[in-house]
């Protein structure tokens, strides 16, 4: 998963507008263009596509997190240079105010089982023994069961006949 689908994927789910999404980098003291966030968007073959990096995706959920939390007072943290999903996950769960219970409904509506015990160990550092690697599988299951709580199941289900 590109940092650009993830970033897709979270303004669809909250249904950010062009204006919002400039708001949640500001919010990161970041500021950026309305074009910018448009090339973002775009698909990989269109000619206009831009790559959003990773330093600027931290800041984005930076963004989002003091948006949904409040600001911290104070120094702010430093957006990450180098991202990988278990960052990505661990902002996603700050961000939403999101305890471990809440994460294990929100799998589950993806159909996605997982225990506390799995869930965690995510969340470790990978310095630990028991430190798992966030893939992308189970982060699209996330963006998926968050997609559901927050816009609703739209997904054709296996005993429906579709003609």
């Amino acid at each position: 998963m590109t940092n650009n689908d993830l970033m897709r994927r979270i303004r669809y789910i909250f249904d950010f507008s062009d204006s919002k999404m400039i708001e949640l980098f500001a919010l990161a003291d970041l500021q950026v263009t309305r074009s910018q966030i448009s090339d973002w968007l775009k698909k990989e073959d269109d000619p206009t596509y831009l790559n959003l990096n990773d330093h600027e995706l931290a800041i984005f959920l930076n963004g989002l997190i003091n948006d949904k939390r409040g600001k911290k007072e104070g120094e702010q943290p430093v957006a990450e240079k180098r991202v990988n999903n278990n960052i990505l996950f661990r902002k996603l769960k700050i961000a939403l105010n999101l305890k471990d219970q809440d994460i294990v409904e929100i799998m589950g509506l993806a159909e996605f089982q997982i225990s506390k015990h799995e869930l965690s160990a995510i969340f470790r550092n990978p310095s630990q023994k028991q430190y798992r690697a966030c893939n992308d599988q189970f982060l699209r299951n996330f963006l998926m069961g968050l997609q559901i709580k927050y816009k609703g199941d739209d997904r054709p289900k296996a005993h429906e006949n579709i003609l």
